[in-house]
């Protein structure tokens, strides 16, 4: 996955991501984390979605909502394998 920084200062950011589900499952996540905005916008359905996110410490907010995702990921993958 390409992700690139659009736009940083101290309490926002712009991440521009190649993959729609991915910005939407982050979304869902940091706004778990109590941020103070976090949503994600596309000009055109052949652009790529741009995550915007408003926190005191945005970079900090993104890695803990990532980590929780992969956390509840593998728990998903180890409920499914022992499902079979």
């Amino acid at each position: 996955m390409q992700v690139k920084i659009l736009k940083q200062d101290k309490d926002s950011i712009d991440i521009e991501m190649d993959s729609l589900t991915i910005a939407e499952i982050l979304r869902v996540y940091l706004n778990k984390e109590n941020v103070k905005l976090a949503a994600w916008r596309r000009e055109h359905p052949s652009k790529n979605p741009v995550l915007h996110v408003e926190a005191e410490n945005p970079k900090a907010v993104i890695k803990k909502a990532i980590n929780a995702l992969k956390k509840d990921l593998d728990k998903y993958v180890k409920e499914f394998k022992e499902a079979k």
